[in-house]
């Protein structure tokens, strides 16, 4: 029996959509109400740096490193932490 790709998508979808439940449930449970505003700000602006804190955290929770929820303050220094450092260009003249 041959799958169609419309069964595809749809459990595909159905499968992104789960996990997305799994992530909100979880960060729901790692972070205080100000820093998952924050979070969510942050994902407005850019998406990949939320990503990055969302998979960081849900990895720190299940390592056993996180026994509490996150203070806005304490998501404020994993972002600078976690956020790439710019690159500074100075230009001298001769």
């Amino acid at each position: 029996m041959s799958v169609s790709p419309s069964d595809n998508n749809s459990e595909d979808m159905k499968r992104r959509e789960a996990e997305a439940m799994m992530r909100q449930k979880a960060l729901m449970v790692l972070l205080d109400q100000d820093a998952r505003q924050r979070l969510m700000n942050i994902r407005m602006v850019k998406p990949e740096l939320a990503l990055a804190v969302e998979n960081y955290l849900i990895t720190a929770a299940s390592a056993g490193k996180l026994n509490r929820p996150l203070t806005d303050e304490e998501l404020k220094q994993l972002l600078i932490n976690l956020q790439q450092p710019k690159k500074q260009f100075r230009i001298s003249r001769i």
